[in-house]
């Protein structure tokens, strides 16, 4: 099964409110395996930036000058996301952003009813009365967020696709590369090496081992086999 875990930046909380995407970033599953493949892009907002949408994320006016605005660059990212299922963290929000600028430039959007899975939702479901931000997730299953020194797109991805492992039941033991799916990706199973028969292991006393054993019951009186026998 193919799923994409993706996360957003924007210039603010709302894009009927006037705000735009600015950088996307996916990572692949395959069967809940990352496969090695991403996808990210930064996008002209085609408006300013404000200073505390930039201290959230750092990417500035100045940066984002020369990258195309979402309509001239959509094609790649509708050709990675495919018809996969598509994960994020509090992703009402993502999806409002994705599915705004798709209907934007007229393309057709996601639907969430079918497509989305929040891993905020299955945090507080698996976890209720604790904390569910992204930095709370890491530190709950041991994943290293050290380099995460601000929000980033690809990075907040990467992190997140490893929280989704966790929260579905966690990494599994025993994947294999299955090399013959017909479409020439490579697809990853969960197997069991069987296990070879072990021979039966005898274990005899030795002659010493049985002498010793009768001179040490000899010593013994009134024994409880003895008492069972007679009754």
């Amino acid at each position: 099964m193919r799923e994409i875990v993706f996360d957003t930046e924007t210039t603010g909380l709302s894009f009927a409110g006037g705000d735009r995407m600015v950088e996307i970033g996916c990572v692949e599953l395959v069967n809940r395996v990352e496969t090695g493949r991403t996808f990210h892009a930064y996008y002209h907002p085609e408006r300013n930036m404000p200073a505390e949408a930039q201290a959230v994320h750092g990417i500035s006016e100045a940066f984002l000058a020369d990258k195309p605005v979402f309509a001239d660059a959509v094609d790649d990212l509708i050709d990675f996301l495919g018809d996969a299922p598509l994960i994020a963290h509090n992703a009402g929000f993502d999806f409002s952003f994705l599915n705004g600028e798709l209907k934007r430039c007229g393309r057709p959007v996601v639907n969430a009813k079918t497509r989305m899975i929040d891993t905020l939702q299955i945090a507080r479901s698996r976890h209720p009365g604790a904390k569910h931000t992204l930095d709370a997730l890491c530190n709950r299953f041991g994943i290293d967020r050290s380099h995460r020194i601000v929000h980033g797109a690809l990075l907040d991805a990467q992190l997140l696709s490893q929280v989704y492992v966790e929260l579905m039941g966690g990494r599994q033991i025993g994947l294999g590369l299955d090399s013959s799916d017909p479409a020439g990706q490579v697809t990853t199973s969960v197997v069991s090496a069987p296990r070879a028969a072990r021979p039966t292991r005898v274990f005899a006393p030795t002659e010493g081992e049985l002498v010793a054993h009768r001179a040490f019951i000899d010593k013994l009186t009134d024994p409880i086999w003895g008492a069972a026998a007679s009754g």
